[in-house]
């Protein structure tokens, strides 16, 4: 009788540990989960106010360069595809192609702006008027948010990644249902340098 209740204790102690060490892989898991969430909204925030931007900047360009209109319709087709995917909520980070698409909108979008601020240097006076010299200062600003946040978030999601596929969290991470989140990468043709042309 005081050997089983001995070996019950014992098997009652190796669960107990294994509880708390499982509990505790978990928690890790979660903890870094919500950390690339967390990341995640600070992109969404950035590109937030890269979108608020906008139509303060194309008003400002239209007052002097009013026969651009296919530069401001481009930029505002751009801007409106972007209104619906802005704010996709982190539940769609484990779906690559949703990040793709998301990547893919935000690369048209900079397109968009890269052809308007191309107006702008054929417009002196635009060039030196203060309120578009501090739009595009709060622009830039922005866009070096953006690239910040995106770092973070690439960050969050290596090490998040990493958990996920370490033993013995990878078997834990399959039941939990956690699995790899995709990275934001560049856009296809960015290891090129662009052209400047003044």
């Amino acid at each position: 009788m005081k050997k089983g209740c001995l070996v019950l204790i014992i098997l009652g102690v190796i669960a107990f540990f294994i509880f708390l060490w499982g509990k505790n892989q978990y928690n890790k898991l979660v903890e870094a989960d919500e950390t690339v969430k967390t990341a995640w909204s600070k992109v969404e925030s950035a590109y937030q106010r890269r979108f608020d931007l906008i139509p303060n900047l194309v008003e400002t360009v239209k007052g002097y360069a009013k026969h651009e209109k296919d530069v401001f319709v481009g930029v505002t087709e751009a801007r409106s595809k972007m209104g619906g995917i802005i704010q996709m909520g982190p539940e769609f980070l484990d779906n690559p192609q949703k990040v793709k698409e998301f990547q893919q909108l935000q690369g048209e979008f900079s397109s968009a702006l890269q052809r308007l601020m191309m107006v702008v240097e054929n417009y002196p006076q635009l060039k030196a008027d203060k309120n578009f010299q501090d739009l595009q200062v709060q622009l830039e600003g922005t866009e070096n948010r953006i690239k910040v946040e995106r770092d973070r978030f690439n960050d969050a999601v290596r090490h998040f990644n990493t958990l996920v596929r370490r033993f013995p969290l990878v078997l834990f991470a399959g039941v939990f249902g956690f699995s790899p989140k995709a990275y934001f990468q560049a856009e296809v043709g960015a290891e090129k340098a662009p052209k400047v042309q003044f």
